[in-house]
């Protein structure tokens, strides 16, 4: 699916889309530049998930924990070196956990994913306009 933004706002109303969603235990793994609306976007997925907080981008923390019916694990993986570093800071524990985990600067972790990671990649394709494709394993044949 391919969703083209026009602002910050579109961003984070493509990311509610992909939240209302997604089921307990889904990963996200989000690509794109600095800039490109990746926090953007799980603030969507957060409300998607109907959860009623600020998200920030847990870059200095590596990640933020969103309490709701569903949690959302955010995870900003801008200054890991390795998958290895990821396990080391209980990646494993995470995933059992039944929440949603969304992964900024995934590019870093690659081969932590499981096939049916949920990929979103956001371009930008103007000052204030993205070009966001979601990529969902289910849905491709």
């Amino acid at each position: 699916m391919i969703i083209i933004s026009n602002s910050e706002a579109d961003t984070v109303e493509a990311g509610k889309y992909l939240g209302a969603s997604v089921e307990p235990g889904s990963v996200i793994a989000l690509y794109g530049e600095l800039g490109a609306g990746k926090t953007a976007f799980i603030r969507g997925v957060a409300e998607g998930l109907d959860i009623d907080t600020r998200v920030v981008s847990p870059t200095f923390t590596i990640v933020n924990e969103y309490l709701g019916t569903v949690p959302l694990f955010h995870f900003d993986m801008y200054r890991l070196g390795s998958e290895n570093e990821l396990f080391d800071i209980g990646w494993d524990d995470y995933l059992e956990r039944g929440g949603v985990c969304a992964v900024e600067w995934s590019e870093n972790v690659e081969k932590a994913f499981s096939p049916d990671t949920i990929r979103v990649k956001i371009d930008k394709i103007g000052p204030s306009s993205r070009k966001i494709e979601i990529t969902i394993p289910e849905q491709e044949s």
